[in-house]
């Protein structure tokens, strides 16, 4: 009897307000099931975490690509189209013409020349070395070689700068701003629709401006800016510094300039 007493206090099996066996496993049971629902919460709010971390920087991109229509796209479409490097071709062939006919220069062809031709190589040089991977919001973007830098910026931004150095001269200062002005709204409007389109990252287009701007402004430093004709600074300068150095060989001992004989 002692045993069989001993065994019922140590299994709970029976009270005085009824069996207690129950009670205990299901708190239990209760208790694991929530800690379990809570482990189970915590889990998925840390890989919902995750998922967020795995979103690359260009996420606004994707939110615009999904609300874009149809219409949209075709117009950024045709605005990124006037920057390829076809178009920049045609479009420097047909401004070299204008304007070898309109200031009788020999200088236009071999400017231009540089300027579009040399951009095109400093750019697809350095694609090819930094061979940068595309986005991949658009499945035409993988068709489209190295993201960095943006070819349609940097021949954008060395043409039409080009082409508003050109177009300048012999205006006025008025014409000159405005020229100017319309050169770097379009070169980024063509930069930004490169974005838009999920075809590059923001860093891409950002060099591709800055690539296409400085080569232009060496090419304009080594024409000589609205004198268009190679060597002009030097030629400049040399002529400056030659002036100078007259002047100072003819003056007498008083500062009156004398006849060099």
């Amino acid at each position: 009897m002692r045993r069989s007493s001993r065994t019922r206090r140590s299994t709970g099996s029976s009270t005085p307000d009824g069996p207690r066996t129950s009670v205990i496993p299901f708190a239990s049971v209760t208790r694991i099931a929530c800690v379990a629902g809570e482990a189970g919460c915590s889990s998925s709010t840390v890989k919902a975490h995750a998922e967020i971390m795995k979103i690359p920087s260009s996420t606004p991109s994707i939110t615009a690509s999904r609300h874009r229509t149809a219409t949209e796209t075709d117009v950024l479409e045709v605005i990124s189209y006037v920057g390829r490097p076809g178009s920049i071709i045609v479009l420097a062939a047909l401004l070299a013409v204008v304007e070898t006919v309109r200031t009788r220069s020999r200088w236009v062809v071999p400017f231009l020349f540089l300027v579009v031709a040399g951009n095109g190589i400093l750019t697809t040089t350095i694609k090819e070395l930094a061979d940068r991977v595309r986005p991949a919001l658009n499945p035409v973007a993988a068709t489209l070689g190295p993201s960095f830098p943006s070819g349609h910026s940097s021949w954008s931004a060395a043409f039409f700068a080009a082409a508003a150095l050109l177009l300048a001269r012999g205006r006025g200062r008025r014409g000159r701003i405005v020229l100017a002005g319309l050169a770097v709204g379009i070169a980024v409007t063509i930069a930004a629709t490169r974005v838009l389109l999920d075809v590059h990252w923001l860093s891409d287009v950002v060099a591709g401006l800055a690539l296409g701007w400085a080569w232009f402004a060496a090419c304009a430093i080594a024409f000589g800016g609205r004198l268009l004709r190679f060597g002009a600074e030097a030629e400049a300068l040399g002529a400056r510094d030659g002036a100078a150095g007259g002047y100072d060989a003819g003056t007498s001992s008083a500062g009156e300039p004398q006849r060099v004989s």
